[in-house]
C-alpha cells in the first residue's frame, strides 16, 4: 500500500485521497481543506540555483549558463534576480548628482574637424563628491 503524503499547505499528515485527475492520485487535507496532486516538489535544486548565480559573477554570459543547466536564460535572470533580492540591500537613494553639458550635444555630434569639435577636450574633476566636472578645450598655440 501507498503512503500518503503530508499536506504541502499546512504539513499536516492527515490526508485522505479524494479521487483521481488525469490519471494521478489526488489527495485533501482533513486539516485545511487544501486539494493536491504533486508529492514531488518543482523547479530545480537550490544547488543548481546557487551553482548558476555563481557562474553568472564569474562573468559567464546568462545564454551559456542556460545552456548548461538546459533551462532558459530568462529562468537564469529569475534565478539572478531572486538572489540579488533577498541577500542584497537596496542603497537609499542619496542626494542628487546633476551634471549640466551645456551644448556639448552640439560639439560631440559634429563630425567636423576643423572647427571646434575636433579639438581635444580635457574634462578636470571639480568637487568629486557631487560629480562635477569642467570641460577645458586645447586650443592651439599662436606663438
Amino acid at each position: 500500500m501507498e503512503a500518503k503524503p503530508d499536506c504541502p499547505k499546512c504539513h499536516a499528515s492527515t490526508v485522505y485521497r479524494s479521487g483521481k485527475i488525469l490519471g494521478k492520485q489526488r489527495y485533501r487535507c482533513k486539516n485545511c481543506g487544501f486539494q493536491f496532486t504533486r508529492t514531488t516538489p518543482r523547479g530545480r535544486p537550490a544547488s543548481e540555483k546557487a551553482l548558476a548565480v555563481t557562474l553568472y559573477t564569474m562573468g559567464l554570459s546568462l545564454s551559456a549558463i542556460a545552456r548548461i543547466f538546459h533551462v532558459s536564460p530568462p529562468a537564469v535572470l529569475r534565478w539572478v534576480r531572486n538572489f540579488a533580492e533577498r541577500v542584497y540591500e537596496k542603497p537609499e537613494p542619496g542626494e542628487a548628482i546633476i551634471v549640466e553639458l551645456d551644448e556639448m550635444w552640439h560639439f560631440l555630434k559634429s563630425k567636423k574637424t576643423n572647427f571646434g569639435s575636433g579639438k581635444p577636450i580635457v574634462v578636470i574633476p571639480v568637487n568629486s563628491s557631487t560629480g562635477n566636472v569642467e570641460g577645458v578645450i586645447r586650443l592651439p598655440s599662436t606663438d
